[in-house]
């Protein structure tokens, strides 16, 4: 019987030696590489323009329409953000187009969580706000980018939910424009209607990477959206890496002033308006 019990414990003993030395799983984790480029339309300005002076412009502003960004992830979060490059003319970033850029973005799909990191002319802004809700569409259509098989999905979402971010004097001009024909309406007692303008997202995920993450403000399939289209800009995936040996920094940012996304493009309209009225009173004086 003795024997019986020391082999007991001996295996036991082995057991319990085994598992304290037994390395720890490896949380699932990666990052993607895109590539995001966007078609200019000149529209009527651009007219007056020849097809040689339009090329001119096009590449002037190559920097703004062509951009690498990267996402690290792991099973509930991600960090998205675009790797810095100089201005092959200056040797300078491009300011103007800073301002109104996606920063640095962390998402978390447990807690529907987004913080992203805004600068606007040298004030910091940490928006703090839920996960934009995205009712997405799925087709039977697939394709392979890279070595992953993808399938497609689409969705309809408001556009300025998915430029909270950015800034354009059309949007000023717009929503003047609109306030006016709606004082307008009032005072004749008629309700005026609210057109919310929207934007089409073609989306092409991968189940392969069971993740629910996506670059910019996209999330929520059932595997790493690796191509997105969006209006005039596209957003491919050119590199992945799946677990890799130095592990990839997810950190949420946390300086500035904490704010919304609705009160953080109230703040940009704000300030350009300031902008454009003390323009027009210096050009008078």
């Amino acid at each position: 019987m003795k024997p019986l019990l020391l082999k007991i414990s001996i295996l036991v003993l082995t057991l319990t030696v085994f598992s304290l030395h037994k390395p720890p799983v490896q949380e699932f984790q990666g990052q993607a590489v895109y590539f995001s480029k966007t078609t200019m339309d000149l529209g009527r300005w651009g007219a007056r323009f020849s097809e040689a002076q339009k090329k001119q412009i096009k590449e002037r502003m190559k920097s703004q329409l062509e951009k690498t960004f990267v996402l690290n992830f792991n099973k509930e979060e991600s960090l998205f953000y675009e790797e810095d490059k100089l201005d092959a003319m200056s040797g300078a970033t491009n300011s103007w187009g800073k301002n109104f850029s996606a920063g640095e973005s962390y998402k978390n799909v447990k807690s529907n969580t987004q913080i992203q990191d805004q600068e606007f002319y040298g004030k910091q802004f940490l928006v703090k706000d839920k996960l934009q809700p995205i009712q997405w569409t799925m087709g039977k259509e697939s394709k392979q980018i890279g070595n992953y098989m993808c399938f497609k999905a689409t969705a309809i979402i408001p556009t300025k939910e998915l430029t909270w971010y950015t800034f354009s004097w059309n949007e000023i001009r717009d929503m003047e424009r609109n306030q006016k024909i709606a004082d307008s309406l009032k005072a004749i007692g008629e309700e005026p209607k609210q057109e919310i303008p929207m934007t089409t997202v073609e989306a092409w995920y991968s189940p392969q990477i069971p993740v629910s993450h996506g670059p910019l403000e996209y999330w929520g399939l059932p595997g790493l959206i690796l191509e997105v289209s969006a209006g005039t800009t596209t957003m491919l995936c050119s590199k992945i890496t799946l677990n890799p040996e130095e592990k990839v920094k997810i950190e949420a940012p946390s300086k500035g002033k904490e704010i919304t996304k609705k009160e953080y493009k109230e703040t940009i309209i704000s300030k350009m308006q300031e902008f454009r009225n003390n323009r027009g009173r210096r050009r008078r004086s």
